[in-house]
């Protein structure tokens, strides 16, 4: 068999994702259904989040592959169902984006960034069927912090949002007191949920990437940890048996060695 030839063009991708699901192709690509490969696409999106964060340009594009791959791999089974074909989701996002750029594609103006936002907003609602709320099309599988920041987004776009982000840290500083007098195990995430959502909040407000900013809080916390249990190793010491102080000052000295 000849092995596929124009690597760099999108139709061989097409080809070979056809092959691999044919009769004669990868009994593991055959057997693949929508829902058997969720997962893999969910992993495949994280790892082109990881690629993002790491500034790697060899890494995106190699991650940003194998979604393709995904998006590719999803169209090849839904054109064997007779669902859809690889033209149809090509063909609809291009009229979805030229419809929701009319001041690119069309003759309006607009002043900003934030215009063109709340115009795709109205754009998106006018498509929806009459009644349905604007948060509706915001995907549940999303992160929850994700999803949070989202629901904020869509409500500020009709007007429902803080003034500035003064009252929103005040509110803060109340859903701290709030917390900090639950009772019960539910009060307490009950309260604690309200404790996040207002942080989105804040974050959304003050154009914090807040995935990406507890993703890099969570590395700084690996990297320092395992600074603690490198040192410790080097001295003889087991980090277990070290008393509470004598963590926290080798957690100080972590944060100075260690970004």
């Amino acid at each position: 068999m000849s092995l596929p030839q124009n690597l760099n063009q999108f139709a061989t991708l097409v080809d070979i994702i056809a092959k691999l699901r044919a009769p004669d192709g990868c009994p593991w690509d055959r057997k693949q259904t929508h829902a058997s490969l969720r997962e893999n696409l969910l992993e495949e999106c994280y790892e082109v989040l990881e690629a993002l964060d790491s500034g790697d340009p060899r890494k995106l594009y190699d991650e940003l592959g194998d979604l393709l791959m995904q998006v590719v791999l999803h169209a090849q089974i839904a054109t064997e169902a007779g669902e859809f074909k690889l033209e149809d989701v090509v063909g609809n996002i291009n009229a979805k984006l030229i419809h929701r750029h009319p001041h690119v594609f069309s003759s309006l103006k607009v002043k900003n960034a934030d215009e063109v936002a709340h115009n795709w907003e109205v754009l998106k609602q006018k498509e929806r069927p009459p009644g349905t709320s604007i948060l509706a099309s915001v995907p549940k599988q999303m992160p929850a912090l994700s999803y949070s920041r989202e629901l904020q987004q869509r409500a500020a776009w009709v007007g429902f949002d803080w003034k500035d982000v003064d009252g929103i840290i005040d509110k803060l500083v109340e859903e701290v007191g709030e917390f900090k007098q639950a009772d019960s195990q539910e009060e307490r995430e009950w309260e604690f949920g309200d404790l996040l959502f207002t942080l989105v909040n804040i974050a959304r407000r003050l154009e914090v990437d807040l995935e990406a900013a507890l993703r890099q809080a969570n590395q700084r916390f690996y990297c320092r940890f395992a600074y603690m249990e490198e040192m410790c190793r080097q001295r003889g010491v087991s980090l277990s048996e070290i008393s509470f102080d004598e963590q926290n000052a080798l957690w100080e000295e972590a944060k100075k060695e260690v970004e």
